[in-house]
Order: structure tokens, then sequence, then C-alpha cells
């Protein structure tokens, strides 16, 4: 195997381009780290640059249509970062339109090499990292593509795009992994085999028989269930902080939240639904097999707020959990076998984000429940909209609480600090960012430090512990990269505990601090993007509009919080704030478990989870005509 990486388009006028997923920081950070790797691994290195000229104006015809010059030889978008600026010897490969092999440039050059592999990285996958993957492909070169070294100003396109290359003509790797498998000389692993296609299968045919069961003895099972956990919490909460990090002081409250939501949900559905119209009548008839994709973070709470709705009301489940989870949902898939659920009405697969699509793509799946990324989102709209079926996705949230003047600022401070940083702020409803009012800021801060200082930070199986550890060194990694970045622009970037690591704890866990930045930049990667840490991003503003912009200003709409003692703003805050989740004078972190909960904007897609939505998704309307 002889690898030539190829960075294509990785220039300042198409990363400063809006609109660009990931944000632009965050796909530099990632090639420039596959970039060194590969100088230090003595792999080969080309770059492909968009150049067009006024002379002889050379754009493509629908740049041309709509009066854009970018990619100017000689203007400053048309090189790429410092970071990724080619070293010397390192060739670049010009181009006017899409594909790099227009020319004979890059042909030559793989034959000069001897390159047999393309690892390809860049913008815009829909596009020229299309054409380039395509074209390679015709050549008979084996290419990879670093999916998170690439993005796209038109998601959805990119997701569609990379399920359509994918099946054809290349492979999606990490990064890391193409820097790992470049060093070994061996191919990534390879994409699901059969256990998908047998699952979902047996989910299928289980179904008919499950959803002609009577709603009580469907929902025995769930209270025989909701009894286990009960006696099981403290070893549920053992084993998430074994192996997720997670503190025992969360893990067995969420396993006995997670009976009593049981013993909601199963009261919504012994709930008589409107069976009746004036000249017909009314059935709610199931979906069939669902595919549910759930997170690590709630590894018990958020897949049995999807499982347990679903078989209330007569479905089968397809279930991928996330990998670092996995031994979690074997103990759940246990306890429900022991419940008494019958053979094949849950069907349990490993696996990561492959195993994910093939599942949402597998034609027996007839709806998807789906707690993720953004990037996950995508991938499951584009999955649920080409086979027209039921999509309902949380997508994480970007939480903001505002402060305002008249607010008990030390209510304000622990709620705030113990909202951002509890479980590392490894939640979806975590505090992330605070807006305060001009004139208490330096109070509110001084009291953040205080009371984020006073949180126990340590080893996750001490029953004082709120704060552990992140769940891995990739994610840490991650965390640390942002906050690094965010340091360019912030005014203030304040460690309270005073250490990179807690005193007590293993030193070889994947330890991240408590992490308080002042950032002014609405538009900074730190503002815009959801860390999945414990990193609590604070402006200041002054006035109530300015206020609302900032706590507006976010691609996510989960969970907004008002501080408060004024009656006036709090309607008016709840009136204007663009959140599926409202606090007053408490922490966006944290929900009940019969109350609705879903996001706004880029955070949520279809109706929300819990309560009387569950009906809602997990079944149909069927009107009858006697």
């Amino acid at each position: 195997m002889k690898p030539l990486l190829l960075l294509v388009d990785l220039q300042r006028d198409y990363l400063d381009a809006p609109g660009l997923r990931p944000p632009a920081d965050a796909i530099i950070r990632r090639a420039t780290h596959l970039l060194e790797g590969s100088r230090t691994a003595a792999v080969d290195v080309a770059h492909v640059w968009t150049t067009v000229s006024r002379q002889a104006d050379n754009r493509m015809p629908h740049w041309k249509r709509e009066g854009r010059w970018l990619c100017e030889e000689g203007a400053p978008g048309h090189p790429p970062p410092p970071a990724l600026a080619p070293a010397p010897g390192e060739p670049v490969i010009h181009k006017t339109h899409f594909d790099p092999f227009s020319g004979t440039a890059l042909d030559d050059l793989i034959r000069e090499r001897g390159s047999d592999l393309l690892v390809i990285c860049g913008v815009h996958l829909h596009g020229c990292v299309r054409q380039a993957v395509l074209a390679a492909y015709e050549r008979g070169l084996e290419t990879w593509v670093a999916e998170d070294a690439v993005g796209s100003d038109e998601p959805v396109h990119a997701a569609i795009t990379r399920r359509y290359l994918e099946r054809r003509a290349t492979r999606f790797t990490s990064a890391d992994e193409a820097l790992e498998r470049m060093r070994a000389g061996a191919p990534p692993a390879p994409t699901p085999g059969d256990e998908i296609a047998r699952a979902a299968g047996s989910c299928r045919a289980a179904q008919p028989e499950w959803s002609a069961r009577s709603p009580r003895s469907r929902l025995e099972v769930l209270a025989r269930l909701a009894a286990a956990l009960e006696s099981e919490a403290a070893g549920l909460a053992d084993l998430m902080a074994d192996e997720i990090g997670k503190p025992v002081s969360y893990g067995t409250p969420e396993a006995r939240r997670t009976a009593q939501m049981l013993g909601a949900v199963a009261a919504h559905a012994l709930e008589a639904a409107p069976d009746g119209l004036p000249a017909a009548a009314l059935h709610h008839r199931p979906l069939g097999a669902v595919a549910i994709i759930t997170p690590w973070n709630n590894p018990v709470y958020i897949p049995l707020g999807k499982i347990a709705p679903a078989l209330a009301y007569g479905n089968t489940v397809l279930w991928k959990p996330a990998p670092a989870a996995q031994r979690i949902a074997e103990r759940i898939a246990l306890l429900l076998g022991r419940a008494e659920l019958p053979p094949g009405v849950l069907g349990l697969v490993a696996g990561d984000r492959q195993e994910a699509e093939a599942a949402m793509a597998h034609p027996a799946i007839d709806a998807v429940s789906i707690t993720g990324s953004s990037a996950a989102g995508y991938s499951a709209q584009e999955a649920c909209a080409r086979r027209r079926i039921p999509l309902q996705a949380e997508l994480g949230g970007n939480n903001a609480a505002l402060v305002w003047a008249d607010a008990d600022l030390e209510r304000a401070a622990t709620e705030i600090a113990g909202g951002a940083f509890a479980q590392a702020g490894q939640r979806c409803t975590a505090n992330r960012r605070v807006v305060v009012h001009s004139s208490i800021a330096n109070r509110l801060l001084d009291l953040l430090r205080d009371r984020t200082a006073a949180l126990a930070w340590g080893d996750p199986r001490d029953p004082t512990v709120s704060v552990g550890p992140i769940v891995d060194e990739r994610a840490r990694d991650r965390i640390a990269a942002a906050v690094s970045e965010a340091a360019r622009h912030a005014s203030l970037v304040d460690v309270p505990h005073g250490t990179e690591s807690p005193p007590s704890g293993s030193p070889d866990l994947p330890w991240y601090p408590p992490t308080i930045i002042c950032c002014e930049d609405p538009e900074a990667e730190i503002v815009q993007e959801e860390t999945f840490g414990p990193v609590l991003v604070v402006q200041r503003a002054d006035d109530w509009n300015q206020a609302m912009n900032l706590v507006a200003g976010v691609p996510q709409g989960l969970a907004a919080a008002l501080f408060s003692t004024s009656p006036d703003l709090i309607e008016r805050f709840g009136a204007e704030v663009p959140a599926g989740i409202v606090k007053i004078n408490r922490s966006t972190a944290d929900a009940e478990v019969d109350v609705p909960f879903g996001g706004w904007k880029a955070s949520g897609i279809g109706p929300p989870e819990h309560g009387r939505f569950d009906r809602d998704f997990y079944t149909r309307p069927q009107v009858v005509y006697p």
C-alpha cells in the first residue's frame, strides 16, 4: 500500500463561507492533525486548489451567473490557512472546476510516486471531494475519506453523498484511524455485515404477535423491568462509572428515575385515546419495527425512554447503542429478557456510525428514533426521507442561561455551576453558555468560580463526586482543542480547580478540568458549537435585546433558562426564546420524567419524547368509516 494524502480545496474562501458543517475551525484542526501525522509517517502529500484569474475569467459558469469571485489567484482567500500550507516538496494541483484530475498533473504525480491509495480530506464533500473519489474510482485507485476532516455547506446533500460513495467507491474513516491504518498498511474495518439484517428481520417477524397482545400484557413486561431497575440501580451505577466514567451520584438516580419513567409510560398507554369521530372510528396502530439509535451519556434513561413507549404501543425495536455504552446496553437487554420480553421483540446490535445508518436504511424498519449529534441528524433525515418513514431526533443543545440584574446571584451561580459541570458537562441539557447583564457580570463570575471550585471532581465511584472524567481520550482531546482555539479570542480562560487533573482519581482516566471562558465574539466556535464537556462560556449584555440576541444566536434550541425576579421579564422570556425547554431560576440541566422533551431549531426533528407525545410518534392514526 502506497498512500497519497490529498487535501482538497482547504482554501480560505471556502472555509470562510457561511453554513459550513462542521465549522471551519473544526475541519482545520482535524485536517491539520491528518496532515502532520502523514508528514511524520513519511506519507506523500498533495494539495488541490481551485484557482481562477480575472484575465482569463475561467470561473465555473454558475459563479459567473451569480457574480461570484472565489479562490482568485493572488487574493487573500486563495491559499489555505497557515496550518494547512504546503511544505517544501508538496505539490499543488490547480483546477478551475470540480475534478482534481481534469489536467494531467495529478495523474502524473500518482504515477511518479507509485500511489495506489488516496486518503482525501477537504471541502465540499458533496462537490469536489465527491468528484475526486469518483475520478479515482474510475482509475482503479482505492480511496479513504477522513470523515471528520471533510465539510459541506449542504449537509443533507453531504449525507446523501456519503451514503452513495460508501456503497460504491470509498471507505469513510476518522483521521486517527486513517493515520493508524496507513502506518500499519492495513485497510479500515469492513462495513457492516449481516447482523443488522438478521436483527431487523427478527423484529419484523415478531411484531404482529407482540402487537396482538393486550396493552396490559405488554405493560406487565415494563412493570417487571421497572422493579429490576430499582433493585439493580447500584449495580448499574457501578457499571456506568466503569464503562463511561459517570459518577455513581448520577448513575444511581438515573436508574431509579428510569423506573419512574416506565411507570409514566404505562399510565399514558392505558389512557383512553380519542377513538370517536362524528362519522368514523379512530384507531391508533403501531408503526411496526422501530430502529432506535442512542448515545452513551445517559445509557439507561435515554434508551428506555424510547424502547418502553415503542413496546407499550405494540412496536418491536432494533436497538443500536453507542459503542461506549455497549456493556450497559447488554445489561438492559438481559433485564428485559428476565422481564419476559419475548424473543425477537428487541434486537440489540453493536457498532458505530455505519451500523446505525444500516439500521435506519433497512427495509424492515418502519420508523427511527435517534438521540445524537448534528451530523447524525443529517444522516437520519436523509435515510428516513429516502424511505419516507417517520423520524424523531434529539440532536443536542447549546443551552444558555440569562442572568438579569435583579437575579438572586447566589442561587444563579449555584444552579449554573452544577448544570454546567456535573457529569463533566456530558449531557445534552447542560448549561453551556451564560449571558449576564454587564452591571453584575464581575460579581457573577466570582460566584461561578467559587461554586465551580466547590464541586467535587474525581473518582466516579466516590458517591460525593459530581464531576467525573471525560468518556474517552478522543473526546477529551476534542474539548481541549476547542478551548485552545477559543483562548486566542477569549478575554478570560479560568480553571477554578487550579489543576489539569483531580488530586484523587486514576491518572489513567481522561480528565478535563471544569473551565470558564469569557468570549464576547458571538460567532466564535466555542459559542456556536456544543462542546459536550465541562466548558462554560460567559458573555455580557448591556440591554435586553442584546441579551436575547446572544441567547438565541446559535443553531440549537433545546433548553434555556432565565434568572430574574421580574414577572414581566419571565413572561417575555418565555414568549421570545426559541427553545423547547424553558427554565425559570433553575439550571437548564435535567427534565422531569413525564413532560415533553424536545428541542427547536437544529436541536430536534419530529415530535418531542415522553408524555402524551409518545403515542403521537409510536402510533399512526387510522380512520375507519362504518
